[in-house]
């Protein structure tokens, strides 16, 4: 093989005379927006904008901040810039490369009603109506590797860069970078010579636009044949792009190595991580270490090797007074200078543990592509508003949570909360942990497993009120005995209390579950069953036991918020349990989609779990304990809300569980050594719950649970139990599954009570 080396080195300089004087074209993307094959993104989903709600409600400014769109104060003329009037939101909405067909920019106006901003309808550039029902923003990159360790670049406008901030790595990498056509005659001439003298690939000779080409289209693989390929995509892309686009992208995808763990790409990030400042702001000094380090990202680190960062960093300034294209006096100050490190610690993303669930997808649909180092587009259901609201709840709720409690303060408290859509199971919002620490890489929505407490308590009604194994079905006005109660077991007596440790009496199933009482539920689990609560809870989602104990009841089981979310779509759907899902589409960079069959089956399965009225009744008895009952600290003003609480024992374990709108959302509290904390779901669950959903209710789709056809209102006695007439004194309104009604009270007869659930 080795004496083909010379051969292909001179035929590329060959290859570089006959294409040298290949024109330029034009692309309707810039090459910075555009994607190589070896590419890597992760993406939020796309927010679709439809009339009925008003802008401030969608926080529609700030998911365009969070975009890179700029607020202008008249209609604009730029890409990327947006105009809030009064009667018309402006966007110039930039193209949208990771759209299936590549979105062009285009200006496009929300109509809004001027009394309250309220979106009613899409207006073009010139202001007339357009007839569509909705219209989307473009997706946010979640991160630029399925393991979520590079740092988010810091997009840059060479247009804005002085030269100083440029000028340095030519000097280095590629002198004649404006003068070659993509391919460099005297270095690859150079290179040959070398690589005949060493019998095999001793020095490559690579221009700027070669190394583009190896970091975004082309795999490590260092060939022959590589190289003829990356000749040939080079000489390409210099005849579709110009000289300041190709040294843009270049500029923005250029490694320059790892700090604190997550790697560097772009001089925006190492000016950023280096000094501390943007890179329009640098030096001769700062801008040739930036150069220095791009010959050997982790040999050349400054803040690891800073004498031999030094030592080529003035080579690289020696180059620059060689190529006469700084001043002297520059070029002799910038090198009686150190270093000069600022060092910034580089941002991390947020959603980083979503981030990795996803990238565990990815890799199981398309690991053969991904093993070989090629590139992927990856769609996933992630809201970044949401998620953003859903960290700042967390953190916040955290923070309270240490201030008022003084034990809690050295002691590792996190949280967990996970927001699914109750139309299929997208994953709306993640926060598997403190936001203030995502290096943290423990995933507490999928892997923690804890004790639910009292959250359960729902769930086991579901057998209740389907079939209540052998005996007739129970229903909300079912009269349950709240008295002491043991059971004896092969491990000893269990006598289940209430958390006042006091008892009642009998009382009604909706007052029970609103008050969250204990005993009551034990005695449900024994009426209906041990092995039917169990499995109907198993087939909600919950991972019970073979013979689970009789506590399970009452939560003495281990399950992750994730599993929790899962099983409480039975009551928003209402009846199925929808399989929570992350990832919406993989698609080759180039647009091609991947892994169709694998997404199929990961997502969007639901299960019918329980008849739609009987998973109605217990959440209309959910809404209850929202209104009235222990879950009341979850309530948002105007918003239909169903949630329940959960505390273990000795208060390890803090829950709320609900749904709102169109989401079903589980928050956790907890010690993560699942030592005591002392924390109850209403004072510690419930108000990250309820801040979390009330700032959410504006980017919710409007949604109401309607009744089933099954679901009957009758009155009854409370006394008795037995259905009456309305208009008798003490009857009171409850809701029924038709066929699973108590009997009437008969005319002239003076019926028993109906038998209590003991």
């Amino acid at each position: 093989m080795r004496p083909i080396i010379p051969v292909l080195s001179l035929a590329l300089v060959l290859l570089t005379l006959a294409l040298g004087g290949a024109s330029a074209g034009a692309s309707e993307l810039r090459l910075t927006e555009t994607l190589g094959r070896s590419d890597v993104r992760v993406l939020s989903s796309r927010y679709e904008l439809t009339p009925g709600t008003t802008v401030a409600a969608l926080g529609l400014e700030d998911r365009l901040e969070a975009l890179g769109y700029r607020r202008v104060r008249r209609k604009p003329t730029e890409v990327g810039q947006f105009f809030w009037g009064y009667e018309v939101f402006w966007i110039y909405q930039r193209a949208d490369p990771y759209a299936s067909r590549n979105r062009q920019a285009r200006l496009i106006g929300l109509e809004l009603r001027r009394s309250d901003g309220r979106i009613e309808g899409f207006l073009d550039a010139t202001g007339t109506p357009l007839a569509i029902d909705s219209w989307s923003l473009e997706a946010e990159v979640l991160a630029e590797s399925l393991a979520g360790d590079r740092a988010p670049r810091h997009r840059l406008r060479f247009a804005d860069l002085p030269e100083r901030a440029w000028r340095p790595l030519l000097a280095a990498e590629d002198a004649r970078f404006f003068t070659h056509r993509g391919l460099d005659g005297r270095s690859i001439a150079r290179a040959a010579l070398a690589n005949v003298k060493a019998g095999g690939v001793a020095q490559g000779g690579s221009t700027i636009t070669q190394q583009l080409i190896k970091m975004r289209d082309l795999t490590p693989k260092r060939s022959l044949g590589r190289k003829v390929s990356e000749a040939v995509r080079s000489l390409t892309l210099e005849a579709e792009y110009d000289k300041e686009e190709i040294l843009e992208a270049y500029l923005d995808h250029v490694y320059l190595g790892h700090v604190d763990g997550l790697a560097l790409h772009g001089w925006g990030a190492g000016a950023r991580a280096y000094f501390s400042k943007p890179p329009e702001e640098l030096d001769w000094a700062e801008s040739a270490l930036l150069a220095a380090i791009v010959q050997g990202p982790n040999r050349l680190s400054p803040r690891r090797h800073p004498e031999r960062a030094r030592a080529r960093r003035d080579w690289v300034l020696s180059r620059l007074a060689e190529l006469e294209w700084a001043p002297s006096q520059e070029i002799a100050r910038a090198k009686a200078r150190g270093l000069g490190l600022r060092p910034s610690s580089p941002p991390r993303r947020s959603a980083s543990h979503f981030v990795r669930w996803v990238g565990e997808v990815a890799r199981e649909s398309a690991a053969g592509r991904l093993e070989k180092g090629r590139g992927v587009v990856v769609s996933t259901t992630l809201d970044p508003q949401l998620q953003r609201l859903a960290e700042g709840a967390v953190r916040d709720g955290l923070s309270r949570l240490k201030r008022q409690r003084r034990r809690l303060r050295n002691r590792p408290l996190s949280a967990a909360l996970v927001a699914l859509d109750v139309r299929d199971g997208r994953v709306l919002a993640y926060v598997a942990g403190d936001p203030d620490r995502e290096e943290d890489r423990f995933d507490r929505v999928r892997q923690a497993q804890r004790q639910p407490g009292s959250t359960v308590k729902p769930l086991l009604l579901l057998e209740a009120f389907e079939r209540c194994g052998e005996r007739r079905p129970l229903y909300p006005a079912a009269r349950i005995a709240d008295e002491p109660l043991t059971l004896d077991l092969p491990s000893g007596s269990w006598r289940p209390v209430n958390n006042d440790g006091e008892f009642r009496g009998v009382v009604s199933l909706r007052h029970a579950l609103s008050s969250s009482l204990n005993v009551p539920f034990a005695r449900i689990a024994g009426w209906c069953g041990l092995g039917p609560t169990a499995a109907r809870m198993r087939k909600s989602g919950l991972a019970l036991p073979a013979e689970p104990p009789p506590s399970f009841a009452l939560g003495a089981v281990e399950t992750s918020p994730l599993r929790l979310a899962e099983a409480f779509t039975v009551f928003a759907t209402p009846g199925q349990a929808l399989r929570p899902f992350p990832v919406e589409s993989l698609e080759r960079p180039g647009g091609r989609r991947l892994g169709r069959s694998l997404l199929a089956r990961s997502g969007r399965a639901a299960r019918r779990v329980v008849r739609p009225a009987s998973a109605y009744l217990v959440r209309d008895m959910m809404r209850t304990a929202a209104r009235e009952g222990t879950a009341r600290g979850g309530a948002v003003a105007g918003f239909d809300v169903a949630g329940k609480t959960g505390t273990s024992s000795d208060g390890r374990d803090a829950w709320f569980a609900g749904d709102a709108g169109s989401m079903v959302v589980v928050v956790w509290v907890g010690v993560d050594d699942n030592s005591r904390a002392g924390l109850s779901g209403a004072a510690a669950a419930a108000p990250i719950w309820q801040s979390f959903v009330a700032s959410a209710a504006g980017s919710l789709a409007p949604r109401q649970v309607e009744a089933p056809r099954a679901v009957e209102q009758h009155y009854y006695d409370p006394k008795t139990g037995r259905r009456v007439r309305a208009e008798r004194r003490g009857a009171e309104a409850e809701l029924f599954r038709r066929g699973a009604l108590p009997p009437h009270k008969r005319i002239f007869r003076r019926d028993p009570p109906l038998p209590v659930v003991r």
